[in-house]
């Protein structure tokens, strides 16, 4: 199921938003080739997060895959800015598309809600939340943990508490058929949610780190609380309200509705 838009207006320009696309797709273009296998290789083992290399669990020189035949080899030293760096890094150009993808469609209403300084430090506190979910499951893991997807799974989780009844069109692919299907936010999010948890019974250490999701998920949930500014919700809902009461004195008798 993949979510291609949302019924959900915005006031604010998400800048926060964009800036965090511009700056993944900059870094993937920049220091990762555009996905070229040794500098995607060479930008893990440097900025991506290796649980055991953090917590000094693996040994000086261990040696480890990161794939197409490639390995990284513990350095010393103190790896702590790897989880920051860790979030700005992708494996392929499938994950970094997805990721922005969903950053696009549902972080501009969460924005919206927070104001920008506060939508990124949001942001990035949920990344830290879903990287320490993953490093208290896995603590000796020599697998590398890169991408955005912890943190953007906070900006979901918040967004299913502000909206959990605004409408998600979705693509579904069934065999070879797709088509599409509307549902609302809560329904939508709770089967990914339910995915991740569902994944984390089965193969709790395997490649995709799902723990990371589930911990960002929980944490942007409980978050949004403290992070929402009331004053930007408020006109937010005056100017939404405004806008639903204009849209049918605009279409005139016999317009559409407003919905």
């Amino acid at each position: 199921m993949f979510p291609y838009k949302d019924d959900n207006p915005t006031i604010l320009t998400p800048f926060m938003v964009v800036a965090l696309i511009a700056a993944n797709l900059a870094i993937w273009i920049v220091f990762q080739g555009m996905g070229s296998a040794e500098r995607v290789a060479a930008s893990i083992c440097e900025l991506g997060l290796i649980p055991g290399d953090l917590l000094h669990r693996l040994p000086i020189g261990y040696t480890f895959p990161v794939g197409d035949g490639l390995s990284c080899v513990v350095q010393p030293g103190n790896a702590w800015y790897t989880v920051v760096s860790s979030m700005f890094l992708h494996g392929g150009w499938l994950h970094i598309l997805g990721n922005m993808w969903f950053l696009w469609v549902f972080g501009n209403n969460v924005e919206d809600i927070m104001g920008h300084g506060r939508f990124l430090v949001f942001y990035l506190i949920c990344g830290l939340a879903a990287a320490a979910a993953q490093i208290a499951v896995s603590p000796s893991s020599a697998v590398p943990m890169v991408g955005a997807s912890g943190a953007i799974s906070g900006v979901m989780g918040a967004y299913v508490v502000l909206y959990p009844r605004v409408r998600v069109h979705c693509l579904v692919w069934l065999v070879i058929f797709i088509f599409r299907v509307t549902l609302p936010a809560w329904l939508m999010l709770g089967y990914w949610f339910a995915l991740q948890v569902v994944g984390a019974s089965v193969d709790p250490l395997g490649g995709v780190a799902v723990w990371a999701h589930i911990g960002g998920f929980l944490a942007g949930a409980i978050l949004i609380s403290a992070f929402r500014d009331p004053r930007l919700q408020a006109r937010r809902e005056q100017l939404l309200a405004a806008r639903a009461w204009q849209q049918p004195a605009a279409e005139g008798p016999g317009g559409g509705t407003w919905g």
